[in-house]
């Protein structure tokens, strides 16, 4: 375990729970994952809790509404808009209330630049994502509301070391093209690896704690992430094809780097059943024999998780998942 506000050899959770009461969901991920716990999110409260409108949320400068089906910028913020605000402090306010006294590692997360410009319409339409110039507006506008969300998140909790977790479903779409445009009949035009590596960067440099950056999409462009500057990558493992040599190598460079990963290998959503601790914990193994590195290394360098968020989940199941997550990395300790 890390003293840096990033463990390894822990359980921990991605994100999403199901249900609407953020403060039963706080005392969840506490109690289930307390070497690692995170602020969740709960997208069933409905619209301003989903990714994009709480992200859009934490934007500085760029107010928002909710128009024609999406979130799009405006000149003043739409009561949507202050509605996702709203539940941005009623989270902290959970958070205090659950943890004021923690000092131990706690992590927030928030949806990262590339996914919410691929998501955010400008004024005239069509996502942010369509002009660069404007991908480098959602950058800075975020990373400058991420700073003001964290610190009120320490002020609340002024002994914790707090993470930020970046949630990046959209990034390898982006990278490769697959955007769809306002049509859904052709894709926005690329965006080039060294504008997604600044504008991570950007944000990354500018919270202050340690980052994760979260992906359950294949094709996570692990190297551009690690030159961003994110200490850590949240992926899901059952994505990953072993028999790939270059998605192995890669991960394997990550490591040798120092990098951390967070091992999505227990399914977010099912039943609760036996063995979900023991495929999870397989699944890992398996990785780590397949890199050739020392059985010693793993803790040091891996916590478990669930592959994606579990918004879509059953309560019970959430909970089943969370104990396997918990019960794989006791293991992985040997």
């Amino acid at each position: 375990m890390s003293d840096d506000g990033l463990p390894s050899g822990v359980a921990t959770g991605v994100g999403s729970l199901p249900g609407t009461d953020i403060g039963e969901a706080v005392r969840i991920v506490f109690g289930e994952l307390p070497e690692w716990p995170h602020l969740p999110e709960l997208p069933s409260r409905g619209l301003g809790a989903d990714m994009i409108g709480r992200g859009a949320a934490l934007l500085e400068g760029l107010p928002v509404q909710w128009w024609a089906s999406t979130w799009q910028v405006t000149d003043l913020p739409g009561r949507d808009a202050r509605r996702a605000a709203d539940y941005l402090e009623r989270d902290l306010d959970a958070l205090y209330e659950v943890a004021d006294a923690t000092d131990g590692p706690v992590r927030l997360t928030a949806v990262g630049p590339v996914t919410l410009a691929a998501n955010l319409w400008r004024r005239a339409g069509g996502a942010m994502i369509a002009d660069h110039g404007a991908v480098a507006d959602v950058a800075a506008s975020l990373a400058e509301g991420l700073r003001g969300h964290l610190a009120a998140a320490q002020n609340r909790l002024p002994e914790a070391r707090l993470s930020i977790q970046l949630d990046e479903p959209a990034l390898p779409a982006a990278l490769a093209g697959r955007v769809r445009n306002e049509s859904g009949l052709d894709f926005y035009r690329r965006l080039r690896p060294e504008s997604a590596r600044d504008r991570l960067r950007e944000v990354v440099d500018a919270v202050g704690v340690p980052a994760v950056v979260h992906c359950c999409d294949p094709g996570v462009p692990l190297r551009l992430l690690r030159e961003a500057g994110a200490q850590a990558v949240s992926l899901d493992l059952t994505r990953v094809d072993f028999d790939d040599a270059s998605a192995v190598d890669e991960l394997g460079e990550h490591l040798d780097g120092g990098g951390r990963l967070i091992a999505g290998a227990v399914p977010s959503t099912g039943t609760a059943e036996p063995g979900l601790a023991d495929r999870a914990t397989d699944l890992i193994l398996e990785l780590w024999h397949r890199l050739g590195f020392e059985p010693e290394r793993l803790p040091r360098q891996v916590s478990v998780t669930t592959t994606c968020g579990m918004a879509a989940a059953s309560p019970g199941y959430a909970r089943a998942a969370m104990e396997a997550a918990r019960e794989a990395a006791g293991r992985l300790h040997g």
